[in-house]
């Protein structure tokens, strides 16, 4: 024979519906918090009205269904009426969970519980009341666990009567939570929505729901503010470090032309001229940017107003040939990226080879990827001293740190090298094409 089912009794009851409460507050605040425009809200103290509306139809739209629970359905851990228009009004001010109590109040009247409504409101205007007296970022250090430092923060109040906010925070939900339970013994269930304790210690379980309901909505949405300035504070850090990197590379190649050109003053003087020129022109145009990405055409273009200059010093020893992947030329780069790498072609690869010297560029395509090679058939170097190279002068040293910081640590200069055949040095990087330009 299948056995009874064994029922739940009134007090064991009480408390599952307490535990489901609780959960309830969690879900729900937990799901607001995954909305974008949620999440702004919360990062901002100061709000304007459009906003403090949009935060309580988020937050009274989902309560007020909750209630509609409770009176259609009779499932009471629905209602969060309470907690509900008591945060609204302690996070957006006395407008808005006055708004948000009437919301959750008003259904309840039809249903003849007609106390909710004036308690409701009156929930709201209390944590309004509380926003204003108390410093804003003391609201988001109230935690679940707020026993913890209770005794601590209650000696504080006691022996130096210094106002700590934590327990006002802590004392308001009680306070709302007593009063509530006070009216409805004095007008019945059928007047107020409460839940009924048999004992003392089941209303100080009734108690603590109804501050975890408070306190626990605060905590989640307070991980995602700061998860939100964190991920801020990494993307200006980023940005920072960007702009470092690019703007050590201009100087870097100045003073590199600048002592070239200084070597043929009294030689070459006609050369020497016609490099300040051209040189001229390539800082016109630099100083023109302020984009830290660029396409791959612009960086060629780049390239070949650097290249000018140094075929006027090399003269027909130097060789320039390209390998260009059509499709690849509105793919988005870091700026001056490759004008480092053509540049320590030249200077350590061809400026010491006996003959022509030639650098090929090359850019190709492949499986997401943008893959961009500067080859030269200089004197090369021994494969040890390749990887050192990355790490060792100014201009390689930068590009490598630039494809970590842009694109993550698995995004560095490849360069491979063959003594007396030449150097070739690779950047992958993701592919991105968009009209748009990245500014700082």
């Amino acid at each position: 024979m299948p056995q009874a089912t064994k029922s739940l009794t009134p007090d064991q009851f009480l408390v599952t519906t307490l535990i489901v409460k609780v959960a309830v507050a969690a879900v729900l605040s937990t799901m607001l918090v995954r909305f974008p425009w949620f999440r702004r809200i919360l990062l901002t103290e100061k709000r304007d009205w459009p906003e403090r509306l949009i935060f309580a139809a988020s937050i009274g739209i989902p309560l007020t269904a909750g209630v509609l629970v409770r009176l259609l359905l009779n499932f009471n851990p629905a209602d969060l009426t309470l907690a509900g228009a008591f945060l609204a009004g302690l996070l957006a001010g006395p407008y808005a969970g006055a708004i948000v109590g009437a919301m959750v109040g008003l259904p309840p009247v039809f249903a003849g519980e007609w106390a909710a409504f004036p308690f409701a409101v009156g929930c709201g205007f209390a944590g309004g009341g509380l926003r204003e007296l108390c410093p804003k970022e003391a609201i988001w250090h109230f935690s679940p666990l707020f026993f913890t430092d209770l005794h601590r923060n209650v000696w504080r109040l006691v022996r130096r009567f210094q106002i700590d906010w934590v327990v006002i925070l802590l004392a308001a939900p009680i306070a709302l939570e007593i009063l509530r339970q006070t009216l409805g013994h004095r007008f019945g269930e059928a007047h107020i929505f409460y839940l009924a304790a048999s004992n003392v210690w089941l209303l100080a379980l009734v108690i603590l729901a109804t501050v975890l309901c408070v306190a626990v909505p605060i905590k989640i949405w307070n991980a995602a503010r700061i998860e939100h300035r964190l991920q801020e504070q990494e993307k200006l850090l980023m940005a920072a470090r960007v702009e470092a990197l690019a703007s050590q590379i201009n100087p870097h190649f100045l003073f590199n032309t600048l002592t070239s050109i200084s070597s043929l003053i009294r030689s070459q003087p006609e050369t020497a001229r016609c490099l300040i020129v051209k040189l001229s022109g390539l800082l016109r145009r630099l100083l023109r940017s302020q984009d830290h990405f660029v396409t791959l055409r612009e960086e060629l273009e780049a390239i070949d107003e650097y290249l000018d200059i140094e075929a006027v010093r090399f003269g027909p020893k130097l060789r320039i040939e390209k390998s260009i992947d059509p499709d690849s030329l509105d793919l988005v780069v870091p700026s001056m990226l490759l004008q480092p790498l053509v540049e320590n072609s030249i200077k350590h690869g061809l400026a010491s080879k006996t003959g022509e010297g030639c650098i090929t560029i090359r850019s190709t395509r492949a499986s997401g990827h943008a893959i961009i090679d500067i080859i030269d058939n200089g004197v090369g170097v021994v494969p040890g001293q390749a990887d050192r190279m990355k790490t060792g002068g100014i201009g390689l040293r930068n590009v490598n740190e630039r494809l970590r910081v842009i694109y993550g640590a698995n995004y560095q200069l490849q360069l491979d090298s063959v003594p007396g055949q030449g150097t070739c040095a690779r950047v992958v990087i993701p592919e991105l094409v968009v009209p748009a330009r990245v500014i700082a």
